[in-house]
This record gives structure tokens, C-alpha cells and sequence, in this order.
């Protein structure tokens, strides 16, 4: 009795990963068979997908996510953004008089050190000045004009809520006077560095801008704009969905100008940014 065969289709046999080929057949023979359709072609064009691919699939779907955002959820994000510039122009226009001259005659410092050539005295001098020949003279410019100046250290240690670190800035104590208490001014010649994020929005990186390089102000003043700020960076990286890094949280930020372990009013000697004509 003859055996009876089952024609199976071409398509079939080529699909089966296990298929054994009879001997001195020649797959080559057979046409080509179009995987495209099938699941293992759809497999290979997935695990193959490009980079760039990836990229724009990323961008899409974000833009989804934001066509699907909450309209209340949008007004209140541009409501909080609007009250962060708000409040950071006000604290940064409201000024003392003790604090304009202070700032002024830091200004005055700043424009010659730009004009003048050999200005930092370090080892490895640099151009302009490095920052600790820069604020031995505006110290000293602060000092000879009458002002309690000096170079403070701020250092913190390492705790559960951020790692350790340090700062160096500029202060002046004025007890004028004498009927109240003494008032401190901070003198920050970086502020706006102090911020800055790579990965921050195009509304955080637009409230950073708003920061002026030079700082003179009050504690009081200071603390309020770095609320504002670590509040922003909070905000920021929940809207972007990271992880925000303990060194930008505001009491980090605090430690940089309230934690001053070193305050040195030592007159120092720094070589006058324009010789006198008289010593020549």
C-alpha cells in the first residue's frame, strides 16, 4: 500500500527553523520566499531599529504626552513660572544704599581688572585674574575705602542629606550705626553659575538668566533668591521627570553663604592694577 503525501507549502517549509534539507537538494532551487510579512521579519526589523529612529520615536511620544496634558495642569505650570520671574525681579531691584555703594565700588574693581594686564599674582597667573587674586583686590579696594571686608570660607560636611563641600566669597560687616545692630552684605561674584543646569527647561534656564553675575545683598535678600531658584529646580526636574541632585536642593545652596567657617580681614598686599605716576 503506497504512502501518501502531504504537499506542504513552500512558505511553510522555509519558515521552520528546524526544517532539514533532503540530501542533494538545493535550496537555491526554490524562489525566494518574501519574509517581510512575517513575524520573523517584523522581529529583525525591530531589533535592528536605529538610534535615530529611537530619537524621533522619543520625541513623539512627548509630544503626545503633551497634547494629552491636563489643561488646568498646563495653566498652572505657566502660573508658577510667571510667579517665579516675578518674585525674582522684585528681590533683585529692591537695593539699600549701603549696598549700592558696596556694589559700585565692586564694579569699579571689575572694569579695571578687565582693562589691566597682569593683574592675578598666583604661581600660574590667568588672564583677567583668577578668582582669589580677584577678590584679594576688591578686598582690599573694600578695606582702604573704609568698608569691614573680607574673604569667608563656607564649609559643610557630608550628612544623609547632601555631600560635603566649600565656597569662597566676599562679605562686608557694617556697625555704622550704632543704634542698631550691625548689618552683613554678601558679595558673590558667580551667581548665576551657581544655578546653571544642563539639563534644566527652557523656563528654568530663562529664571537663571535673570540673575546678574555680581551679588551684593543682604543674607536676608540672598536666601530669598535661592528659594526661588531651588524651588524652580524642584519643579523643573519633576516636569522632566528626573531625580534632582542633593547638591541643588536649598539648603545646599544655603550652606554656600550661611555655614562660614573662615573669615579672613587681613589686609593683603596686591599689586596696584595702575602705577602711580609720583613712583616712577
Amino acid at each position: 500500500m503506497g504512502r501518501t503525501t502531504t504537499n506542504i507549502p513552500m512558505s511553510h517549509r522555509v519558515l521552520s527553523p528546524h526544517h532539514n534539507y533532503d540530501a542533494g537538494h538545493n535550496p537555491c532551487d526554490q524562489q525566494p520566499v518574501q519574509l517581510c510579512g512575517s513575524i520573523f521579519g517584523f522581529l529583525e526589523e525591530e531589533a535592528t531599529m536605529s538610534s535615530s529612529e529611537n530619537d524621533i520615536y522619543n520625541i513623539q511620544q512627548d509630544i503626545e504626552d503633551e497634547e494629552c496634558e491636563d489643561p488646568e495642569d498646563i495653566e498652572d505650570k505657566i502660573k508658577f513660572w510667571e510667579t517665579q520671574h516675578q518674585n525674582l525681579h522684585t528681590t533683585l531691584v529692591r537695593t539699600t544704599s549701603l549696598e549700592s555703594k558696596i556694589r559700585n565700588i565692586t564694579k569699579e574693581v571689575l572694569e579695571e581688572v578687565k582693562m589691566a594686564e597682569n593683574v592675578c599674582s598666583c604661581p600660574r597667573s590667568v588672564s583677567g585674574g583668577c578668582r582669589s587674586c580677584l577678590m584679594r583686590e576688591i578686598c582690599s579696594r573694600l578695606q582702604k575705602s573704609g568698608y569691614d571686608s573680607a574673604i569667608c570660607k563656607s564649609r559643610w560636611k557630608n550628612s544623609s542629606d547632601f555631600p560635603s563641600g566649600e565656597h569662597t566669597f566676599l562679605d562686608v560687616i557694617d556697625s555704622s550705626n550704632h543704634k542698631k545692630d550691625s548689618v552683613r552684605v554678601i558679595i558673590e561674584l558667580e551667581l548665576r553659575g551657581q544655578f546653571e543646569m544642563k539639563k534644566g527647561s527652557e523656563e528654568y534656564n530663562s529664571l537663571v538668566c535673570k540673575l546678574p553675575d555680581l551679588f551684593v545683598g543682604k543674607p536676608e535678600r540672598l536666601q530669598t533668591v535661592i528659594k526661588i531658584l531651588s524651588n524652580a529646580a524642584k519643579e523643573c526636574m519633576k516636569e522632566k521627570k528626573m531625580h534632582l541632585g542633593p547638591w541643588r536642593k536649598r539648603r545646599y545652596m544655603q550652606a554656600k553663604w550661611l555655614r562660614v567657617a573662615e573669615r579672613s580681614r587681613v589686609m593683603t598686599t596686591v599689586k596696584p592694577l595702575v602705577e602711580d605716576e609720583c613712583s616712577t
